[in-house]
């Protein structure tokens, strides 16, 4: 007897129970954080999660007085070696800044695996609790690019927030499912529950992330950033952005947001729907030069004196003169 006769017995609810069998076997892969067993702690070139993971760690210190630290999070498939150039500049203006890899990425164990918008934030509070620990006194800031923007959303968004001065989106990450036409939302769906160990290029898509060319063929050699996305961790992104985009009505922290005219990664539709979403008081800037990586385009020394005048006096008008009134009636047409 053939398993098209044995099937056609049973019936359909065999065969669709069958296929969620199918569709349950290969579920999207999560690697997430093991129960905490220890307070976050803070090593010479790393960060010990609450369950024992090792975040590697960075740090640029200010030159002369601190004036402020900030604790930069990373974009999807990147780590800290992201803001070598961006922490220098601003070490110069008295700027002590920290960033860690986030856990899944750069140097971290099970790179390439998503491990999860919980795991992700609840990093983030640790490493956060961790360096005010050592600069009570200092005001704090979080800087996040793209992914690590949604990181930061989701975390402040979240019951019992951590104490900072205040957040700095660039570029944040905020196409969630809602603002995807069914045909990508059906796509990643079935990618990442019938094939979730796919890893496809992405190579002929002809998005430009950045004008920096030099730039760009640096990240293409480096051992350290994912050339080849696993679609599930691609659907995991997608959730964490989901989760940003609602996050903005209840964040109640100073905000400055920093995004290109040229962002084809987080389009104009979804950034807009996001800022409509924000309490009042943030603070906006747009470049018509930048494109998705504003901290390492070749235009990025306006990007990077604007955020370091925010972070001295956020009432100023910024130095580049990019600032719009958040009730300009932005529109995904403009």
């Amino acid at each position: 007897m053939t398993i098209h006769a044995r099937l056609g017995r049973r019936g359909p609810a065999a065969m669709v129970a069958g296929l969620l069998l199918a569709l349950a076997a290969c579920a999207p892969r999560i690697e997430a954080a093991g129960p905490p067993i220890m307070p976050p702690e803070m090593k010479s070139d790393h960060i010990l999660a609450a369950d024992g993971a090792r975040l590697p760690l960075r740090v640029w210190r200010a030159e002369g007085p601190v004036l402020a630290i900030v604790i930069a999070v990373h974009g999807f498939n990147d780590y800290s070696n992201a803001f070598v150039e961006p922490a220098a500049f601003w070490a110069a203006h008295g700027i002590t800044t920290y960033a860690y890899d986030q856990r899944g990425f750069g140097g971290t164990a099970n790179r390439g695996l998503w491990p999860g918008v919980d795991s992700l934030v609840e990093d983030l509070r640790g490493v956060i609790e961790v360096i005010r620990r050592g600069h009570a006194d200092t005001p704090l800031y979080l800087l996040g690019e793209s992914m690590g923007g949604a990181a930061i959303m989701a975390l402040m968004a979240r019951p019992g927030p951590p104490a900072v001065d205040g957040v700095i989106l660039v570029a944040p990450a905020v196409r969630g499912w809602r603002t995807m036409n069914v045909f990508y939302r059906a796509g990643l769906w079935l990618g990442a529950h019938i094939m979730p160990w796919a890893t496809p290029s992405g190579r002929g898509l002809g998005i430009k992330p950045s004008d920096n060319r030099d730039m760009l063929i640096a990240l293409a050699k480096d051992p350290y950033i994912i050339k080849r996305t696993r679609i599930d961790a691609l659907y995991g992104l997608v959730n964490l952005m989901d989760a940003a985009f609602d996050a903005g009505p209840r964040m109640t922290v100073p905000i400055l947001v920093l995004y290109g005219d040229n962002d084809q990664l987080i389009p104009r539709q979804p950034t807009y729907r996001m800022l409509a979403g924000l309490k009042p008081g943030y603070r906006l800037a747009l470049y018509d030069t930048g494109y998705h990586m504003l901290l390492r385009d070749l235009g990025a020394e306006e990007v990077l004196t604007d955020i370091a005048a925010w972070i001295k006096d956020r009432s100023a008008p910024l130095p580049s003169g990019r600032e719009r009134a958040p009730d300009s009636n932005l529109t995904a047409d403009e």
